[in-house]
């Protein structure tokens, strides 16, 4: 996969498995049921995930973002999802729907924790940033304090400002 989806073969992808064409072929008896099987392994490792990231005692946001910002250590779900989205890129429907499905139940715990889908949303993409980061060799050092940052930003200080009425006005917008 790393020369893209149309480079890989069932010689190649046997080769960098280390085992025969015919072993390959005796589980894959063809290049889309190889795909199939990586997306069911997304599937399944995704799964995985949401079910750590769900039970994790730091909440959902720390762990999406201490994940995405050590993506290499992740190993398995890591590699899977770069041939995922690979495959999504050039044009998989069945990578883009299987990518979106887990997309969404990381989503759903962000917002579950957070209470607010643009700072769900927000979150996400930070993490999404660190993995990207993480997957291209700068790896953040400061997720504790980016943490802290986004949790400051979903629930702002406030801020007391006088009016005519002498009564304090929040600054946090509904």
């Amino acid at each position: 996969m790393a020369s893209g989806p149309g480079a890989v073969t069932l010689d190649a992808v046997a080769a960098a498995a280390g085992v025969s064409k015919g072993g390959l072929l005796y589980h894959f008896r063809s290049k889309d049921a190889l795909v199939a099987g990586l997306l069911e392994r997304l599937r399944l490792r995704g799964a995985e995930d949401v079910e750590r990231m769900r039970a994790d005692p730091a909440g959902a946001v720390s762990y999406y973002l201490r994940t995405s910002a050590s993506a290499l250590e992740e190993g398995p779900l890591h590699r899977t999802m770069v041939a995922a989205l690979s495959l999504a890129q050039s044009s998989s429907g069945p990578a883009r729907e299987t990518l979106g499905v887990l997309n969404d139940a990381w989503y759903a715990l962000l917002r579950e924790e957070v209470g607010d889908a643009r700072l769900a949303r927000l979150v996400q993409l930070v993490g999404d940033g660190m993995w990207l980061a993480a997957s291209t060799g700068g790896e953040p050092d400061d997720v504790d304090d980016i943490v802290g940052l986004l949790r400051a930003v979903g629930h702002p200080p406030q801020i007391t400002l006088r009016n005519d009425s002498s009564r304090p006005v929040s600054s946090a917008r509904d």
